[in-house]
């Protein structure tokens, strides 16, 4: 059996460079178990129903929820945790919402994905308004 070559300076040099770029790949993906944010299992109140806009959409980071009103004033609510990994949605532009984790796309009133790699709509919550206020909680 011939000897195998030792490694050249190159190649060992070219390795130790891309091992930390690598890395950078698995904690992107990682997120999402890394993460400490749930599914909303409780009522949860969100802020003054005037918040919403008609036609617009309020996206509520801290619990995980985006509120949206139609033009016959009806608000419905989403989950905001991206069905692809579980990341937290931080962004909405209109009524796009996006995910920071691998780029999927949520249509705020609808929960329907506009952008893989999600393939699955937002999880539905309900929501009313008790004394001005909003409240999301999970659907029964």
């Amino acid at each position: 059996m011939p000897a195998r070559p030792a490694a050249s300076r190159r190649t060992v040099l070219r390795g130790v460079a891309l091992t930390p770029v690598a890395g950078l790949g698995l904690a992107a993906c990682a997120g999402a178990e890394d993460d400490t944010s749930a599914p909303l299992t409780e009522p949860v109140e969100l802020g003054p129903e005037s918040e919403v806009a008609e036609d617009g959409a309020k996206l509520y980071r801290d619990s995980h929820v985006v509120v949206s009103r139609g033009e016959d004033g009806a608000l419905k609510a989403y989950s905001s945790l991206c069905t692809h990994a579980g990341c937290p949605i931080n962004k909405l532009e209109g009524t796009k919402l996006i995910c920071p984790c691998h780029g999927s796309e949520f249509d705020a009133t609808t929960g329907k994905v506009l952008r893989e790699p999600a393939v699955a709509p937002l999880k539905p919550l309900t929501v009313e308004v008790k004394n001005g206020t909003m409240v999301a909680r999970p659907q029964v």
